[in-house]
C-alpha cells in the first residue's frame, strides 16, 4: 500500500502517485486531492522504501506503521503530547524496541507521528505491503508449475 505513497523533499505532507509520464509524476495530495505534476528534478521518496535504523538491522517504515496501529488502534496521535526529546524516545521505544538512538533522530520520529497521521486522517490504516507480496508470489506459482 505504501509503494504509491511518497514524500516530496521540499514540501509539507504526503501524495499518492495517480500517473507518470516523461520526466515528471502526477501526485495528489492527502487527503485534499489536489493534483499536480513532480518533475524529475525534485527527490521523491516512497515510503514503501523507507526503513528505520535499529541495533541489528533495518526495520520497514511500515512495519513500524503497523505497530503504532496497533498500539493506538489506528488512532491519530496527538503531536502535543510528544514534544520533549524524553517523550519522542518513550514513543519511539514502544513503536519499535530496538531502534538505533544515534542513527535516528528527533526529527525523524516527529516525522513518522506526523505521516502516521496523514494516513489515519486520510482512512488508510491498512499498512502491510500487499503489493509486494503478490509479486513474491508470482515467481512461486512459475515454479510450482
Amino acid at each position: 500500500m505504501l509503494k504509491k505513497i511518497l514524500s516530496i523533499s521540499g514540501r509539507p505532507g504526503l501524495y499518492q502517485l495517480i500517473s507518470y509520464g516523461k520526466n515528471m509524476l502526477v501526485v495528489e495530495t492527502i487527503p485534499a486531492g489536489r493534483r499536480f505534476p513532480v518533475h524529475s528534478r525534485e527527490r521523491v521518496m516512497s515510503l514503501g522504501d523507507i526503513s528505520i535504523f535499529t541495533m541489528s538491522e533495518d526495520v520497514p517504515l511500515t512495519q513500524v506503521f503497523e505497530n503504532i496501529g496497533k498500539k493506538f488502534d489506528n488512532k491519530a496521535l496527538d503531536t502535543k503530547e510528544y514534544a520533549t526529546p524524553e517523550q519522542l524516545h518513550e514513543f519511539m521505544n514502544s513503536a519499535l524496541e530496538n531502534w538505533d538512538t544515534e542513527r535516528v533522530h528527533n526529527n525523524d520520529i516527529k516525522r513518522i507521528i506526523s505521516w502516521y497521521n496523514i494516513l489515519v486522517n486520510a482512512g488508510i490504516t491498512d499498512f502491510t505491503a500487499k503489493e509486494e507480496e503478490t509479486e513474491e508470489a508470482k515467481p512461486d506459482e512459475e515454479k510450482k508449475d
